[in-house]
């Protein structure tokens, strides 16, 4: 078991915590984490693009000008992609990029990330984080005392309004919940903030 410092929110030593090392201390696989990231991404995209073929173009109907004599290549119609408004030669067309990838590799590409994280000193835990009102100051606070990077992912095991509001308005900063982080968030986010009810949560959901 990899064992790692806990801190609390004044930045401070509080024990120590072990890691399930099939879930933080395995060999990263570069391949599964790009997989991932590369699938959230595409399942991010709208796919509204679109543009007209010269069948939707308005007009054609009529021969612009004469075959011969005009020293002009010979054209039988206005909506030819080659002339100006006319249409769009293989137009894009709106289409759904959404793909699915094995559950494996999802479990895979967390683990990878989370290893990562752990090995490149980037993963903090903290006993606790909680306060008794929203304050942003206070968010602030916590984050220089633990010496977070400016770009942090905040994970708890469940929802806690008061942490969500007080880093709401930090530019780079993002809470989420164990169910909902994943992979593409981590990536982004220098720091990796866990509490240890939602290392206890992660260690359960993939146990």
């Amino acid at each position: 078991m990899a064992t790692l410092k806990m801190l609390n929110m004044a930045g401070k030593e509080a024990g120590t915590i072990e890691l399930n090392d099939g879930i933080f201390a395995i060999e990263p696989n570069e391949f599964a984490v790009h997989a991932i990231v590369k699938n959230y991404l595409a399942n991010g995209r709208q796919g509204t693009q679109s543009a007209k073929t010269r069948g939707e173009v308005r007009g054609g109907g009529r021969k612009p000008f004469r075959q011969k004599g005009t020293g002009r290549h010979r054209q039988g119609s206005t909506t030819d992609p080659s002339q100006v408004g006319g249409g769009v030669a293989f137009a894009p067309k709106p289409r759904s990029y959404r793909y699915s990838v094995p559950k494996r590799l999802k479990r895979l590409a967390m683990f990878s990330i989370l290893s990562d994280k752990l090995a490149n000193k980037e993963l903090i835990v903290l006993d606790s984080l909680d306060f008794a009102e929203p304050k942003t100051k206070e968010m602030i606070k916590v984050l220089e005392a633990i010496k977070a990077e400016k770009k942090a992912l905040i994970v708890t095991a469940e929802k806690c309004e008061n942490v969500m509001k007080s880093a709401a308005n930090i530019p780079g900063v993002q809470v989420s919940m164990v169910p909902q982080m994943n992979v593409y968030e981590i990536v982004n986010h220098d720091s990796l903030i866990l509490t240890q009810d939602a290392v206890k949560k992660i260690e359960e959901v993939y146990a």
